[in-house]
């Protein structure tokens, strides 16, 4: 057998799989796709399109409709949907042939916020600014392109703009994010950018790629970022970018209030100062340092 010269049997086998896939790249020069690799477990991929399937509108679907929503053919939707329904993940919808979500699935949730330790830190400061100005308090963390709420304290008067606690908007679209996107390098921000749907939620979303831009700039220079009416009609949110030792984004802090009770002057005049100085305090506590 001919043998590839400078290359030998014990060269060969020191590469790992995991060597090779964190060096694969295109020829011209892009990094190869990760589901290419031998470590991609494929059937787990489509274990959690089966369950992000549930993540529209609809609470409760027949396989059918889950297999399309899942982007997958009937027959590895079924067995999938089996699964996940012997593992307690999924139930039967009595009466119906419809299949929903079980609270099984709010394990992986509670273990996510008991761990997260930018939570516990920041606690104390959602509730003292939900208690002092009486509007509700959210922490948010960027999650790709979106914003995920990782925590909320809603505020003392009836009409409250409403989201739970998981729930995901664009980063461009929100207060946070915008904040957010404002401490990280501008070659990050325009991945995100791109991996934006720039669809409007709202009349007033705005969706012209240089006008994003602009507003990030103009948030970095502020500290905080004032938003109207661009994910909920009505919604009149101010947020402020908690930081690492770095100075970098890791999280954002913003307060929500309805315009029936705030014009946005007001807003920036008493409300943008609390999410500023609660930001740099829950940098400080969370990292030891805060840099602006």
């Amino acid at each position: 057998m001919t043998r590839t010269a400078g290359r030998t049997p014990k060269a060969q086998a020191s590469v790992t799989p995991t060597d090779a896939a964190a060096t694969a790249a295109e020829p011209d020069g892009r990094k190869a796709d990760p589901r290419e690799s031998s470590l991609f477990v494929g059937s787990t991929e489509k274990t959690f399109q089966i369950l992000h399937a549930f993540d529209g509108p609809h609470r409760q679907m027949p396989l059918s409709e889950i297999a399309k929503a899942a982007k997958l053919d009937r027959s590895a939707a079924q067995r999938l949907v089996y699964t996940l329904e012997v593992l307690g993940y999924l139930r039967r919808v009595h009466g119906t042939r419809n299949y929903a979500l079980t609270p099984k699935l709010l394990q992986f949730s509670y273990n996510y916020l008991r761990a997260n330790e930018l939570i516990e830190k920041a606690f104390p400061y959602l509730l003292d600014i939900s208690r002092s100005v009486g509007e509700t308090t959210n922490l948010q963390e960027l999650d790709g392109a979106e914003i995920v709420f990782v925590a909320r304290f809603p505020g003392k008067h009836l009409v409250n703009i409403e989201f739970m606690v998981g729930s995901r908007l664009p980063a461009y679209y929100t207060a946070s994010g915008t904040a957010i996107l404002s401490r990280l390098s501008e070659e990050e921000r325009e991945e995100i950018l791109a991996r934006t749907d720039l669809h409007p939620l709202t009349p007033f979303t705005v969706c012209d790629p240089d006008r994003l831009r602009a507003r990030v700039r103009e948030a970095g220079e502020k500290g905080y970022a004032l938003l109207i009416n661009e994910t909920v009609m009505g919604d009149i949110s101010v947020g402020a970018a908690i930081t690492d030792e770095h100075g970098r984004a890791v999280a954002g802090l913003s307060i929500s209030v309805p315009a029936t009770r705030w014009t946005p002057e007001q807003v920036e005049q008493e409300l943008a100062r609390h999410v500023q100085v609660a930001a740099a305090s829950i940098s400080v506590h969370k990292f030891g340092s805060y840099s602006r």
